[in-house]
Parts: structure tokens; C-alpha cells; sequence
């Protein structure tokens, strides 16, 4: 049985028979002008009747029907397996269960087996781990209630068993939505704790992609401690099982605490290693204390140029700290105002003004020399900046008492310096007394002025070494940069005034040291801080270029370990066979992912001459992708990995998420509780009321052939009016 139902109001309704009755009139009338002949009259009655059919599709007729469904009632129960739940946090008795083990309890015997001689009971897993690296892993709580609701031809009510950690796909609120229009309730038992339990976690470890051989590697890492309790813990570092690093750290009561350890690597290839926190007795969650990771270990030779006027204390601990490191090759081009330049071992006749010159050059020192004559050229500017942002090598500034640098205002080295200088203090300041370089909070723990094991004796280090007599006249850092050091007394309206600060240029990175006196560390331990502080430098500023490089390429990332769906950028640079920049060549780069899937890239030149090309993609997977380049002019390639980490969605250890099976169950009109509520709704369910019938309207105001039938209806009249002669 059905009935027609409208959607007007009286008002409407009144207005609309008065203009069928007007319709009706008019139509009398017409009929009455023509002779009142009766085809006249039929054709007049047909469009009365169009006319009342149009007012009718205006009111919106819909057909309602009432029906109740034949199939039998069901109940989904819906079982979250997704890896959050392996956490041990449900107490069960005197056991600590995972989440999942205690799900499996209830699916072993199941409080719902009641239900079975009402409703059709149905148990479904949504969100498993995946089996497969091309897989998405997360728990998207949506897709299952509206998977329940789709395959359900007559769904009573949803049983959700779930740590509500949805991390995937839509909102649970759309879905949740549907099912209450639905009118099916969700009943949810949020499994797990809504805190955390007694744990250390190992949250990351950002590891570089590689080392030098017999160098000191930098390997920064995070600790969360979820214990009520300060923690004194020794942090391991594992190669093969063995301990090759270890670091002390103090971890306060539920903080969590950023440190590094220190990794001197022995041998040459691809190492993976482990680092390890130690398990305390309270700890429920032991599987994120360690975290592995590869780097590759190799030997290289970094070249490095530097320049200066006058042979200062300062160039000459420099040149010689640098001649004797065995991984440097280091040359120089001392440019004296008034004699010409140097010559003898390790020096230039003149500065490398060409790309195919300078190009080498892993890192420049500009001491103090400037731009002017028998000095730097406009045209050096020009090179050095496109060395350091298209080629990715670094330049440090160390200027002196004469006040050159000065000079580079109004040049392209003016954009690359890190800080402003004080025009009214060209020769720097000089002071009556030592003074020390005071490290900010960024550079305690920064990799470039480590020169200990630990920020605690690194900072200890550093107030010791001998101070400076004399600094450069500085206003501020400029915008972008990292303070990594600060004059101890000397201040204005910006504050202390910035000695040590890096900035990253393009693809590469700028140093300013704004003494002249870091030679002077070497007062009682030799060689210890001053050489090792200048090896860091030469290290830290090459490391990019260095990344991944071959006969007649070289290849950076960036980032350099990037997460999965993060765009990562290449940048290659591409020698010709005489070892110039290829300026204008066709350079691909073929992209193989984990799976086998390939594609391939085709890279662009930077304008500027220095044969640099550069790409970007978006990595859908995580693990370990090899790139290999490409050029047609040179007929050379070369191949690398990239390792691209995972986005980790699915965290063991974390609480649950409470609050959004609560929205879920509050949307459907349904309920959530905790594990030992179960059997309560089961009752509930059992004692629901039978549903109401099923209401079915068809809208034939918008029905397509309603639509076709006025059609045919007002086709028919005119042509009618036609055969009587109305037209």
C-alpha cells in the first residue's frame, strides 16, 4: 500500500487552485472566441489539463510507501586489527593482555553468542597490518562502519571493538552519520588505556646517510619517557651485536630528551647498525627501545680553498691544520695588498675566476680580503656565489682587521653573508681583556661545535678555551640564519652580538667567524679543539656534495633522508669528458622503487652555467629506491640508493583514542564503554525494539518521465492546434 504526499502550505495551495481556476476560464473563453467548434473544446480541455499537471509537479508529489525488510536482522561486529593494537594495556584479572589478544578472547568465546537466535551475527577484522611493502598501513575506522552498513542488506546495530586510533582515510563522523539516518546504533568497547603505561621510547634516530672512514659520525637521537621517574640510562650504539658508541643521558619524569652519540667507523661499505635504550623493570611496551638504520662508509679526499691578504696568525694555524688533515686537500691564494701573489706548495698564482677552476672546491675560507684591486674581482663574486647555491660547496667567512669584507656590499657575496656588519667599525672592535664565545642553546648541541662527547663537557670545552682580543663590528644575524655563538659581554639593541652563525645558501651552506683569534685554542692542548674544530667545518659544509657522486656526476637529495609522500628533490651536477660543467645537455633520471615500479624523470639545467640539474618526486613508498642518472652528451651514468622512511601512523604503546569512539556511539545514539562493559551491551542490544518499517518515496515531481510525459503532452497540443487551425 501506498499514498501520495505533497509539499506545499495552504498559502501555496489556495494561490495555486485560483490560477488552475484562471487556466480554466481563460481556456472557456478561447473556445468561445473560436466558434465554439468542438475540436476547439478537446484541444482547451488537453491544455487545461497540462496546466494542472504542471501546478501538481510544483507541489512536489512523492509516492510513499511503507515496507518491512524480509531479510533477517544483523549485527556486525567490527574487530580492529591494525598494529596500535598489540599494546599490553588491557588488565584482565592479574594478566596484562595486548588489545588484540584480548579481542581474540572474545572472539574465542563470544559474549554476543546470545544474540544468535535474534540476529544474524557476523564478525568482521578491518585495518590488518600489511603483508607487503605497496600497502598502506593505518586504521581507518570510517571505511569499516561504511563497509557494515554497505554489505548489510538489514542492519540492526554495530558492534565496534577498536582502540579508536583512526589515523587513515575520512573522518568516523561520515560514516557514523549515515548509520544514524540508517538508524543503526554503534555500540563501541574502547579497548586499551586512555594513558600512557610505564615506558621508554626510542622515538627517532636521525642518522646521516653517510660517513667518512676513521671520522667522527654525529648521530642525533630522541628518547620519550612515559615513567613517573627521573631515568639514568647509557644509550648503546651496536654493530653486530657489539657496542661501538655508548652515551650517558638523564631523562626527567615524562619528558622526552634530544641527544647524540658519537660513531668512529672502522671499514668501508654499507653498515647497519642499532641503537638501543635500555628496558626499565616497570616497562610494559619493550619492542620500541632500538630503532636500526644503515650508513655507508667511505674514503675521499675534500678540497678546500683559502683565500686571504695578509699571512695572520689566523691563516697560517688554518693553512696548516688543513695541510695536515689526510682527508683534505686543501689549496691557497694569499692575495697580499702590496706584493704579488704567494707562491710554493699548495698555493695558486691566482684566484680559480673559471667554473671548470673552481668548480672543485668543496669548501672556500674568504679571510680578510675583499673586492678591489689585486684582490677579489666582481666576476670571483659572481662564481663563488654560483658555487656555493647551485654546486652545493660552502663558503666561510673569516674576516680580519682590515675590514674587506666590507667591501662585498653591493656584490653577489652581499645576499651570502650571514650577518649585517657595522659600517661604523670597519676594523672590528678591540678589546682590553679576553673574551670567550658564548654558545647559544643551538649550538650546545650542534654537530659544527661539538668538541666533546656530551653537550655537558662540549659546553665546559668551550669555556675554557682561550678568548679572543679582538672581534668584527656586528649589528645582527640577518633573517634565515643560526646563531651558533654570541660574544659573552658585548651587546646592542639586537642583543649579544652574533660571532658564529651558518645559514643555508641554495644548495649550499655559508659559515661566518667573526674572530680572528681561533688559533689561540691550540694554548695548552696543541692540536686537540683547533684542528678538530676546522675539520667539523670542512666535513659539515661538504657533506651535501658529497652524497652520492661518480665519474663525471654528482648527485644530492634533499631532504636527505625524506619520509614517505615527501617531495624529494635531486640535484645533479654533470661533468663533460674534460671535466667542465655541461651546461646545456638532456640528463634523465630513472627512479626504481621497492616494488619493482620504475619511472623516469627528466631533469632541468639551472641557469648560471654550472651544470647543475635538477628534478623532484613524491615517493609513495618507504624503503629503499635507486636512482640512476643519466646524459646523452656524455654517454655516462651512474646509480644510487635512497632510503625513504615510512610514515609511521600505527604506534605500539600509544592510549587510546577514547574520545572518538565516544563521537561514534554519540552520532548513532548508541554507547561506548570500557572491555568490562561488554556483556552490559550485549544486554542492550537484546532487549532493542523491533525497528520501524522502511519508508520509500519516489519523487515523481522529479521523475524523468514525468518530465517526458508533459513533454509529449505539450508536443501533442501544438500540434493539434495546428491540424484545427490555430496557427
Amino acid at each position: 500500500m501506498g499514498k501520495l504526499s505533497f509539499g506545499l502550505s495552504w498559502p501555496s495551495a489556495i494561490i495555486g487552485v485560483a490560477l488552475v481556476a484562471v487556466a480554466a476560464w481563460l481556456s472557456l473563453q478561447h473556445w468561445r472566441r473560436h466558434g465554439a467548434r468542438p475540436m476547439v473544446l478537446g484541444l482547451e480541455v488537453f491544455r487545461w489539463v497540462i496546466v494542472s499537471l504542471l501546478f501538481l509537479t510544483l507541489l512536489r508529489p512523492e509516492w510513499v510507501s511503507l515496507f518491512k525488510p524480509t531479510s533477517p536482522p544483523e549485527i556486525v561486529v567490527l574487530c580492529d586489527s591494525s598494529r596500535s593494537m598489540s599494546t599490553r594495556d588491557v588488565v584482565s584479572g592479574n594478566d596484562v593482555l595486548s588489545r588484540a589478544d584480548w579481542v581474540q578472547q572474545q572472539r574465542a568465546t563470544p559474549p554476543w553468542k546470545p544474540l544468535e537466535k535474534r540476529y544474524q551475527m557476523r564478525v568482521e577484522e578491518f585495518s590488518p597490518m600489511p603483508t607487503n611493502t605497496s600497502a598502506e598501513e593505518g586504521t581507518d575506522i570510517n571505511a569499516a562502519l561504511d563497509g557494515a552498513l554497505n554489505r548489510s542488506k538489514n542492519l540492526r546495530a554495530v558492534v565496534l571493538l577498536s582502540d579508536g586510533d583512526w589515523n587513515l582515510g575520512k573522518s568516523p563522523v561520515a560514516a557514523a552519520t549515515r548509520l544514524q539516518m540508517a538508524n543503526v546504533p554503534v555500540f563501541a568497547v574502547a579497548v586499551g588505556n586512555d594513558r600512557y603505561l610505564p615506558d621508554l621510547d626510542l622515538v627517532s634516530v636521525a642518522a646521516p646517510a653517510y660517513g667518512l672512514l676513521g671520522e667522527q659520525v654525529f648521530i642525533p637521537f630522541t628518547v620519550q619517557s612515559h615513567l613517573p621517574r627521573e631515568i639514568n640510562t647509557t644509550v648503546s650504539l651496536l654493530d653486530g651485536g657489539i657496542a661501538v658508541a655508548q652515551k650517558k643521558v638523564t631523562i626527567p619524569a615524562n619528558a622526552q630528551v634530544q641527544d647524540a652519540v658519537f660513531w668512529f667507523p672502522q671499514r668501508e661499505g654499507q653498515t647497519t647498525l642499532t641503537l638501543r635504550v635500555p628496558a626499565e623493570a616497570e616497562e610494559i611496551n619493550r619492542d620500541n627501545n632500538e630503532r636500526r638504520f644503515q650508513i655507508t662508509v667511505r674514503r675521499e679526499t675534500l678540497r678546500v680553498l683559502v683565500v686571504d691578504s695578509l699571512p695572520r696568525w689566523e691563516y697560517r694555524y688554518l693553512r696548516n691544520a688543513l695541510s695536515r688533515d689526510p682527508m683534505v686537500d686543501s689549496k691557497c691564494v694569499l692575495l697580499h695588498p702590496d706584493l704579488k701573489p704567494a707562491d710554493g706548495k699548495n698555493y695558486l698564482a691566482q684566484f680559480p675566476s673559471t667554473k671548470e677552476a673552481l668548480s672543485p672546491f668543496d669548501v672556500v675560507f674568504l679571510g680578510d680580503v675583499g673586492i678591489g684591486e689585486n684582490e677579489l674581482s666582481a666576476h670571483d663574486a659572481e662564481m663563488l656565489k654560483g658555487l656555493v647555491e647551485q654546486q652545493g660547496s660552502g663558503l666561510v667567512f673569516i674576516p680580519g682587521r682590515r675590514g674587506r669584507h666590507l667591501s662585498f656590499e653591493g656584490t653577489a657575496l652581499e645576499n651570502l653573508y650571514p650577518v649585517v656588519l657595522d659600517k661604523t667599525q670597519p676594523e672590528g672592535v678591540t678589546l682590553p681583556t679576553p673574551s670567550q664565545l658564548q654558545l647559544t642553546r643551538l649550538g650546545r648541541g650542534h654537530w659544527l661545535t661539538m668538541l666533546a662527547n656530551s653537550e655537558e663537557a662540549n659546553a665546559a670545552v668551550w669555556q675554557q678555551l682561550p678568548g679572543f682580543w679582538w672581534c668584527a663590528g656586528v649589528v645582527k644575524a640577518k633573517p634565515g640564519t643560526e646563531v651558533l655563538g654570541v660574544h659573552e659581554t658585548q651587546r646592542n639593541q639586537w642583543g649579544k652580538l652574533p660571532l658564529l652563525v651558518t645559514r643555508a645558501a641554495g644548495n649550499g651552506k655559508v659559515l661566518f667567524l667573526g674572530t680572528d683569534s681561533a688559533w689561540r685554542w691550540r694554548a695548552g692542548v696543541e692540536d686537540l679543539y683547533h684542528y678538530r674544530f676546522w675539520g667539523q667545518v670542512v666535513r659539515w659544509m661538504s657533506y651535501q656534495r658529497h652524497r652520492a657522486y661518480d665519474q663525471g656526476f654528482r648527485l644530492a637529495f634533499g631532504p636527505d633522508s625524506p619520509s614517505q609522500g615527501e617531495t624529494v628533490f635531486l640535484t645533479a651536477t654533470v661533468f663533460d669528458s674534460g671535466g667542465m660543467p655541461l651546461s646545456e645537455g638532456r640528463v634523465t633520471a630513472e627512479i626504481s622503487a621497492p616494488n619493482g615500479r620504475s619511472e623516469r624523470l627528466t631533469l632541468t639545467a639551472v641557469p648560471g652555467g654550472w651544470g647543475v640539474y635538477q628534478t623532484s618526486f613524491v615517493p609513495q613508498l618507504s624503503g629503499k629506491f635507486r636512482v640512476k642518472l643519466q646524459c646523452d652528451q656524455t654517454g655516462r651514468s651512474m646509480e644510487s640508493e635512497l632510503l625513504v622512511r615510512g610514515v609511521v601512523r600505527e604506534e605500539v604503546g600509544k592510549p587510546a583514542q577514547i574520545e572518538v569512539l565516544r563521537e561514534v556511539a554519540a552520532i548513532t545514539r548508541g554507547a561506548c564503554g570500557a572491555p568490562n562493559e561488554l556483556p552490559a551491551f550485549v544486554n542492550q542490544l537484546a532487549a532493542l525494539p523491533e525497528p520501524p518499517p522502511v519508508e520509500r518515496r519516489v519523487r515523481l515531481w522529479s521523475n524523468p518521465w514525468w518530465g517526458a510525459l508533459l513533454l509529449g503532452m505539450l508536443t501533442v497540443y501544438w500540434i493539434g492546434r495546428k491540424v484545427v487551425g490555430l496557427i
